[in-house]
């Protein structure tokens, strides 16, 4: 398996390894996606809990380093080909704490969007299973199951301090261990963020401008992610 840091995947050219294709894709997750690569993450295929599906973590390197840096928000994702700028992106997926994560985490998993080809670039989505309605969480933790953020400027605690109101993440009746469809439909300036069917979150003011780029399986420190059946839909 392929894997790239930034500044190999920078050397390389990232519109030279992505197809453009305008298209509708489906993968399975069974395998990596042809044209796929792990950019910080590892992802090997599995079986878990009924289904085949790519496991997604950190690299060792990435568990390693830096907080906002190198995990944190960051650009940790397996990168789909695809040229999506707006239309749906759906995933089924499962987030559980690795043996080794810190305690605070809360098995963050989700899909990136609009990845800029230098991988510097992207939108995302994800949720955290361990702050979901289901295991009853103390607040603030039961509003901050799902999370939208805009990479580089605009990480998850830029948006929270900026704007104390929440209107980037929300509430949902998960928990961790199960599987989870998240769905996004993304438009030039909305993106409505879905789970298991209901509807969560609209991002009225997405903090990125809406240009075509690759799609991403995301994940982030001491999480052990497991997906499947990646739809993506441009339009």
């Amino acid at each position: 398996m392929k894997m790239l840091n930034r500044r190999t995947f920078a050397a390389l050219g990232g519109a030279a390894l992505f197809p453009r294709a305008a298209h509708a894709e489906t993968y399975d997750l069974s395998t990596l996606p042809p044209g796929a690569i792990p950019h910080r993450v590892t992802a090997v295929p599995a079986d878990y809990k009924g289904r085949k599906a790519l496991k997604v973590e950190l690299t060792e390197a990435s568990r390693n380093g830096q907080p906002g840096v190198d995990f944190g928000d960051t650009d940790t994702f397996v990168m789909v080909p695809a040229s999506f700028r707006n239309g749906t992106i759906e995933v089924d997926l499962l987030g559980r704490l690795r043996a080794d994560a810190p305690p605070e985490m809360r098995a963050f998993a989700g899909l990136a969007y609009r990845i800029a080809p230098d991988g510097k670039k992207f939108e995302s989505a994800y949720v955290r299973p361990l702050n979901g309605l289901k295991l009853k969480p103390p607040p603030p933790r039961d509003k901050r199951a799902v999370q939208y953020f805009a990479y580089p400027d605009w990480p998850f605690d830029r948006l929270r301090q900026s704007y104390p109101d929440g209107r980037y993440e929300v509430g949902a009746n998960i928990a961790g261990d199960e599987w989870i469809a998240l769905r996004l439909d993304v438009e030039h300036d909305k993106v409505r963020i879905a789970v298991n069917g209901e509807e969560r979150l609209v991002v009225s003011e997405p903090k990125a401008k809406p240009v075509a780029g690759a799609v991403g399986l995301w994940v982030d420190i001491g999480t052990e992610a497991y997906f499947a059946n990646l739809h993506i839909t441009p339009r």
